[in-house]
């Protein structure tokens, strides 16, 4: 199945998919089995996710992502501390490209280079790798639950937002985040939580409504490209 512009087809709650394969299927069929709910909008309560969001969502502009590069630190700077960047690597993990302060904190240690996957308890680890698959391939984001819990049996809820970047041409080369506590106690930064349990997930609607939307061919289109449109010749206009 090939993808080309045309009228808009609906998409399953919500979401737009540029294809669907088996495998592809069965991973979002597991994902709709665990109670996870599409959105056409953004759901956010905590200051620090919003304003991340606000900010890539002005700077895509038209596009489903924007690149790794026009993301500015200094014009985050309120949640930078909550904010990370992750190499889409499924194989290592997706490993920690940069992590912000309180991100670094809340698990006592520097988190630059360290697995995302190994920050999640291992009843969530399947279902978080095919999220971060589904943000990386699909140009979608997401809201989703979290808790942590120290060793002392203290809990914290986190809200996190994971959101597609193009990097060097490519949407499936870095994810922008946040993870952001949903309160300060006094002993965040003091006692190091342990493995994360993943709570609901929202994902975010990855269409504008001033885009063209894709749809499914049966057939490869037999025309060629001329300055952005498909020429078909021998037909009638």
């Amino acid at each position: 199945m090939q993808l080309r512009n045309g009228a808009p087809r609906p998409a399953a709650r919500g979401l737009l998919f540029r294809g669907r394969s088996s495998e592809r299927a069965a991973a979002m069929s597991r994902t709709r089995t665990l109670a996870v709910k599409r959105i056409g909008g953004a759901s956010m309560k905590h200051p620090s996710v919003r304003e991340l969001y606000d900010y890539w969502n002005a700077r895509r502009g038209l596009r489903a992502a924007p690149e790794r590069g026009e993301i500015e630190p200094g014009a985050i700077r309120r949640a930078l501390a909550d904010t990370f960047v992750l190499a889409v690597d499924r194989g290592a993990g997706h490993p920690f490209r940069i992590a912000g302060t309180r991100v670094c904190a809340a698990f006592g240690r520097e988190l630059k280079g360290v697995a995302f996957i190994d920050l999640w308890r291992q009843e969530s680890q399947p279902l978080m790798r095919e999220c971060l698959h589904v943000v990386a391939q699909e140009s979608v984001g997401l809201v989703a639950g979290a808790r942590g819990e120290t060793a002392r049996g203290y809990k914290l809820e986190f809200e996190l937002l994971v959101l597609p970047l193009r990097h060097r041409a490519r949407t499936d080369a870095r994810i922008l985040g946040a993870l952001a506590p949903c309160e300060q106690p006094y002993w965040l930064g003091v006692r190091a939580l342990g493995p994360l349990s993943l709570g609901a997930i929202r994902y975010l609607r990855g269409d504008r409504s001033t885009r063209p939307a894709l749809r499914l061919v049966s057939s490869p289109p037999r025309g060629r490209v001329r300055r952005g449109f498909v020429v078909y010749d021998g037909g009638q206009g």
